[in-house]
Formats: structure tokens, C-alpha cells, sequence
């Protein structure tokens, strides 16, 4: 997952399918590891509700069992969520549905969590896709994040200024997790030296980090 300058590759990556309501879920768990993975876990709901939503459009108007393809890229810093069907008539439409209509609002929530949507015809088949807003720096860097920028100052002194040096490839990637695992080691060493219990710091710290999680998601 990570390029020659230590930060991540993110490969376009597919998944067939067949448009069947008790497949949703799975779709979403699929999503949401992969974005985990890519280190984009803060626009996880948003990708998530515009798979639930696109692959209910399919079966609502193309039918059960259609076979389909989901598809995730990125577009520069944007997501973009694409699903694939052989139905070249069936367009997309957005409605304006009210609050208690039964349809008409999937299409409505894709347009309101992403900054873009569209169609793309081909011979045989459509791809319906949605750009979603990250917090990427760059194309290929980490999110924009205060704690993030925190961990790797720490990191770059602890090492005396090598684990923020561009390396090349998977031994630079590695060699950088491995003196975070030495600083969180040493840190354990730190807190039973002075009579701190290195069990409770680690739960207590995977708490807060949990917490933080769920409210940028």
C-alpha cells in the first residue's frame, strides 16, 4: 500500500457482484476495509451510503440478480465509488422526493454526501459514479490531520530525523512502522518504570483513539 516516497499507493480495485438485497451489507464491509487500508476511514459512511444507495437503484429498477461490478479509485484527492451494470436504458435521475416518499431519494442522498456524480454509457454497459471529498493532502499522501502531523514530529525525532526521509519502496515503509513500534515499546518501558500499568495506558489509549475515529466518520 505504500509508494517509493513512504506514503500510500492506492490501486483501483473491482468487485463483481449480483445485485441481491441481502448482498448490500457485504458491500459496505468491503468498502469499509479498503477505505481502513487506503487510510480513508473519515469519508467511510459517505462511500458506504452511496454503495448501499447505487446498488438499490439496480435491483429497484433493473432487477434482482443483475450481475454488477463495483468499482473504487481516486481522483486526484477526491474517492470516487463507481457501480457498474449491463443496463444501458435504465438512466439515473434525481427526483425531488419528499420526506416521506418510498422513492426517489436514493439518488438524492449520492448528490447530497458526494461533491459530484454521474453516468458514463458504454456499449454493453453503465457505470454510475460519485466523487467524494477526502482529506488527503495530496494525491498520494495521508490525511490532513493535526494528530497525524503530531505522530510523524514525534517519530522524525525519535529517530533523529531518518523516519521522515524519503525512501524507496516497501523497506522504507517498513523500516518507518517499525520505529513506531519502538517508540510505543519504549513508551511501555517508560510508563512501568514509573509504576504505571502498561495494560490499562494501551486500552485507554485504543479508547480515545476509537472515539476519535467515530466522530471524524
Amino acid at each position: 500500500m505504500n509508494g517509493i516516497d513512504g506514503c500510500m499507493t492506492r490501486k483501483p480495485w473491482e468487485l463483481p457482484f449480483l445485485a441481491e438485497p441481502e448482498e448490500v451489507a457485504g458491500l459496505r464491509r468491503v468498502v469499509r476495509l479498503h477505505l481502513r487500508l487506503w487510510g480513508l476511514s473519515d469519508v467511510s459512511d459517505a462511500a458506504e451510503t452511496c454503495v448501499s444507495e447505487l446498488a438499490a437503484n439496480v435491483i429497484r429498477h433493473i432487477g434482482e440478480g443483475t450481475p454488477c461490478t463495483l468499482t473504487a479509485e481516486m481522483r486526484g484527492t477526491h474517492l470516487r465509488i463507481g457501480l457498474r451494470d449491463p443496463d444501458t436504458r435504465a438512466l439515473p435521475t434525481l427526483l425531488s422526493a419528499g420526506p416521506d416518499a418510498e422513492a426517489g431519494r436514493g439518488l438524492a442522498l449520492v448528490d447530497a454526501v458526494s461533491e459530484r456524480w454521474g453516468v458514463i454509457l458504454g456499449a454493453d454497459s453503465k457505470l454510475v459514479w460519485c466523487d467524494l471529498v477526502t482529506r488527503l493532502a495530496s494525491p498520494g499522501g495521508h490525511v490532513d490531520d493535526p494528530r497525524v502531523a503530531k505522530g510523524e514530529a514525534c517519530l522524525t525525532l525519535y529517530s533523529g530525523g531518518v523516519a521522515s526521509v524519503r525512501g524507496t519502496g516497501r523497506a522504507h515503509a517498513a523500516f518507518q512502522q517499525e520505529v513506531a513500534i519502538d517508540l510505543i515499546a519504549d513508551l511501555l518501558h517508560w510508563l512501568l518504570a514509573h509504576g504505571y500499568d502498561p495494560d490499562e495506558a494501551l486500552d485507554r489509549a485504543q479508547t480515545h483513539f476509537e472515539a476519535e475515529l467515530s466522530q471524524v466518520g
